[in-house]
């Protein structure tokens, strides 16, 4: 007698060791075709620390309304799925064996979505000498990873036939990418201040490293996980722990994080919305709780269940749509040794100054071991301008002095600047949302040649290219 696809999947699932509550009964299902990991253990912050967030059998699983199966059979772990813009690829994280490194890999979804379908190979994108995660698609057959990197999480983009990794952070911490935005920025979460161990937070980046910046300046609340909804607002998980990490919102009309009424409970964030408007979460009660898949609709009523797992977590939820192809992002890099930063008016800040009060700049840096370095220091003009030219791939930190060479604000964190960046940043800490005033800067009418703070001098001094 054949064993019918319902039996087989049966089979499968008691095979990996994780049996559906409502296998055999499922809800009516609405929703289009699902990917989800399924793992015994989930730490969604451990990438804070440079270690795995899953447990070594975690699996993507794909479902649909006949049923599910594990996307791809004969690996030891996968994780971390994401749909190609055309709805027909996959991008995961996945092991071979359990002793492997993590690895990006690509399948073809008309494959791998077919029960009955055996000896599906998926391609490997990667070969990280540490694990390589959480990857996502970019425009023009281009992905965005995190590499590990001597312990800790870089993020890395790479063009998926031919190579040629491109490192986009060079903070201190760890970074991990989350989504890349319609606008073609890469949404990440590292942690606040930028570079330590601390509150994670969400940045964005271009796809060329440029351009660095806080999503928002409103710091305090752990933010992470965040993914961008067809509104344009960024949904994350804010807070930490059971009880305390709800859902939060950025939102274009507001500069401070807006919090999300959701049910009560633990989000693992990664949201989801499917065409209906409603958002796919992962969510438990308490610590105590495995994740499951919810489905809500924003603002009204409670959760409706989609997946669960009795001993096991149920996370990232993945619907297979087409969506938009985010706009590319045109790099202005030039191939100089160094780059420049230009400060409209530090005086512009979510921090008060005194008028007059700013006389000058110190740039640091940290060498391979940690230690803090003076590049140099650089005289701020009446307006609060300063233009200087800075080293490129490593960590540059901002202090203000007063005239006596008192520091007025010393940054806490660590930024970066690329290669050949040309940056105007509107003032210190500022805000991203913040416009610059219609004016040209006092520094710029004494002279357009940068302050040399490549390290070369401790003193103020002029360079240029």
């Amino acid at each position: 007698m054949p064993v019918r696809p319902i039996m087989l999947g049966w089979l499968l699932l008691m095979a990996v060791g994780f049996v559906h509550t409502d296998f055999g009964s499922p809800p009516p299902w609405d929703s289009p075709p699902l990917l989800y990991t399924v793992a015994k253990r989930y730490e969604a912050l451990a990438w804070i620390r440079g270690a795995d967030r899953f447990s070594s059998n975690a699996i993507i699983f794909f479902q649909d309304a006949s049923g599910r199966h594990p996307l791809i059979r004969g690996f030891a772990a996968s994780a971390d799925p994401t749909v190609s813009f055309d709805g027909k690829r996959v991008l995961f994280a996945g092991k071979q064996k359990t002793q492997d490194h993590w690895q990006i890999w690509e399948v073809e979804l008309a494959a791998a979505r077919d029960i009955g379908t055996t000896g599906v190979v998926p391609q490997r994108v990667t070969s990280c000498a540490e694990d390589c995660v959480r990857p996502f698609y970019l425009p023009d057959d281009r992905v965005v990873y995190a590499k590990k990197s001597d312990g800790h999480f870089v993020i890395e983009a790479a063009r998926l036939a031919e190579g040629n990794a491109v490192q986009l952070t060079y903070g201190p911490g760890n970074s991990l990418p989350t989504d890349v935005l319609r606008d073609g920025r890469i949404l990440f979460e590292a942690t606040y201040p930028l570079g330590s161990n601390r509150t994670p937070e969400l940045y964005t980046v271009y796809s060329d490293g440029s351009g660095v910046e806080s999503y928002r300046c409103d710091h305090g609340k752990a933010r992470y996980s965040g993914r961008e909804v067809a509104s344009g607002d960024i949904v994350f998980t804010s807070g930490f722990g059971p009880g305390a990490s709800g859902l939060g919102r950025f939102t274009s009309a507001r500069a401070q994080e807006v919090r999300i009424p959701a049910p009560a409970g633990d989000y693992a964030g990664d949201a989801a919305e499917i065409s209906s408007g409603d958002w796919l979460l992962a969510w438990r009660p308490d610590a105590k709780s495995f994740f499951q898949v919810k489905r809500w609709k924003s603002g009204n009523g409670g959760l409706l269940s989609v997946v669960a797992e009795p001993s096991a977590n149920v996370i990232q939820p993945t619907p297979i749509v087409e969506r938009p192809v985010p706009k590319r992002h045109p790099s202005g890099l030039h191939d100089w040794p160094n780059a420049n930063l230009l400060c409209l008016n530090a005086y512009t800040s979510k921090y008060q100054f005194a008028p007059g009060s700013i006389h000058s700049v110190r740039l640091y840096t940290r060498d391979s071991v940690g230690t803090t370095k003076l590049l140099g220091s650089a005289p701020v003009e009446r307006d609060g301008s300063f233009f200087v030219q800075v080293p490129t791939e490593h960590p540059l930190q901002i202090e203000l002095l007063d005239s006596s060479g008192k520091t007025l604000k010393r940054q806490a964190g660590w930024f970066w600047m690329r290669r050949g960046e040309q940056r105007a940043c509107v003032g210190c800490h500022a805000g991203p949302e913040t416009a610059p005033e219609n004016a040209l800067p006092m520094v710029l009418l004494r002279s357009t040649i940068p302050a040399d703070m490549t390290g070369a001098s401790a003193h103020a001094s002029s360079g240029g290219h």
